[in-house]
């Protein structure tokens, strides 16, 4: 028997937090799973392992995606507490491994507790120094756009009203055909213009400026920018066209949020937005389906739906339906000089939540070879192992291979799902060709390493005259 067949999985921490989430007692779940109450006191304090028929009785009984059970920690997971407490913050803490597990296994919510600490904290920290920089000025302590992307990430990206919201629209305009031109975006301006009298308009850019998108509600138009390729046109019609058959349902939910402060609900507000209109352009069912029989090709989905590359790599990062699940892919976006802008995934994520990523993986060569797609399998320092593809795509959404490809998508799973992807065909993936990887540079003590950017925290560095490291920064 292999080690890890043999493995037992002491999952206690989790069964907890699922039953509380359920508002059940211990008596009503072991009720449920035909198992004695004083047996699940024993699986929910990591005294007995968690048998494989007790994971499908959970799966059967409360509809529970053993993946997401399956991986470690709540909101806040063991790696991300560990890369909170390997801040110079906490230097001479030493905080122990085992005290992270449990903190992320036995007490999600104050590790969740943790972590939003930290990610104030160092929000603050960049702030003030750009303010000392800058020579002063107040600055808010919280960032609307990290509250935003922790309340998505929180839903693992997938939100089944806007799903079922979009289905319904795409579904109606479908019925309204109006004659031969049958594209969403014509189907889109039609019906704006039957039940709402919006007219869309092409002005140049010179002429938009800096937006391009414009709402006019005192003439009734939407005004694009000609900047915009086919794909990024009918998703600002799209936009437009759920604000107005939506809004209120959109408003309801991100009131419901209740996100801190007026600038966070606009954004909130407009990432739903974008939500339900990708929603009503990739109806779920049909993308889901597509994107299954044809080896999840980002080419074919694009053509079928008439979306950009981006577009279809963010829906693929959605497909969490229990009824109709997809690959759990995760999702970064990244510009030329590292700075990450999109950070989602509908499951595990293997890179540095604070920090960039990698500069082994990929993702960074892809904008040596603009608009092709590059794949990679990666290992994680703790074992996992990564299928991974990038491609780079134009900041203003343009969706032909224009000049100006200065933004990296990097989408990947992992690698128990890769013989899905038709871009893994022909790979030998129980021998595959891996590439090590850490994660951001101060957390990594992966040596040595050409690429190392920055020393790892709390390791000496073995600087001397006598030798030269092919790392910047050797350590012991």
């Amino acid at each position: 028997m292999s080690a890890a067949a043999d493995r037992k999985l002491f999952l206690g921490g989790r069964l907890k937090r699922l039953r509380r989430e359920l508002d059940l007692s211990q008596t009503a779940m072991a009720a449920d799973l035909g198992v004695s109450p004083s047996y699940l006191n024993h699986i929910e304090r990591n005294q007995r392992p968690v048998s494989a028929q007790l994971l499908l009785r959970l799966a059967e009984t409360y509809d529970v995606d053993l993946r997401n059970l399956g991986q470690s920690g709540g909101p806040a997971s063991e790696a991300e507490l560990s890369e909170v407490f390997a801040d110079p913050l906490f230097q001479g803490l030493a905080v122990p491994r085992h005290e992270i597990m449990q903190l992320a296994e036995d007490q999600p919510a104050a590790a969740d507790a943790v972590l939003r600490l930290y990610c104030a904290f160092t929000d603050r920290r960049v702030r003030d120094r750009a303010e000392v920089e800058a020579g002063g000025g107040a600055a808010p302590t919280d960032s609307p756009s990290e509250w935003v992307r922790e309340y998505v990430q929180a839903r693992h990206n997938h939100f089944p009203d806007l799903d079922a919201l979009g289905e319904a629209l795409h579904d109606a305009l479908r019925a309204e055909a109006p004659g031969p031109d049958d594209s969403f975006e014509a189907l889109a301006r039609a019906r704006l213009f039957s039940r709402h009298g919006l007219t869309v308009r092409t002005l140049p850019a010179e002429v938009m400026v800096e937006w391009t998108r414009r709402f006019d509600p005192h003439r009734g138009r939407l005004l694009l920018s000609d900047a915009l390729g086919p794909s990024s046109r009918a998703f600002a019609v799209a936009n437009q066209l759920v604000l107005m058959e939506h809004g209120t349902e959109l408003q309801a939910l991100t009131e419901a949020a209740n996100a801190p402060d007026a600038p966070t609900r606009n954004l909130l507000k407009a990432s739903m937005t974008n939500t339900l209109a990708a929603a009503v352009l990739m109806p779920y069912a049909a993308f889901q389906r597509a994107a299954e029989e044809t080896g999840y090709d980002l080419a074919r989905l694009q053509a079928r739906f008439g979306v950009g590359f981006e577009q279809a790599a963010h829906r693929l990062t959605t497909l969490s339906r229990p009824t109709a699940r997809g690959v759990p892919f995760f999702l970064m976006r990244v510009d030329q000089a590292g700075n990450v802008s999109k950070r989602y995934a509908s499951g595990a994520f293997p890179f540095s939540r604070f920090g960039g990523a990698c500069p082994r993986w990929r993702l960074h060569s892809a904008f040596r070879t603009p608009g092709r797609i590059v794949t990679q399998i990666i290992e994680t320092p703790d074992g996992g192992r990564w299928f991974t593809l990038a491609r780079t795509v134009d900041r203003q959404g343009q969706d032909a291979f224009t000049e100006g490809h200065d933004l990296a998508i990097g989408l990947g799973c992992e690698l128990r799902h890769a013989h899905r992807l038709i871009y893994a065909r022909g790979l030998d993936l129980l021998k595959p060709e891996v590439t090590p990887i850490g994660p951001a540079c101060r957390l990594c003590e992966r040596h040595p390493c050409a690429e190392r950017a920055a020393p790892p925290v709390g390791r000496a560095l073995t600087v001397d005259d006598w030798s030269k490291s092919v790392s910047p920064y050797p350590f012991a």
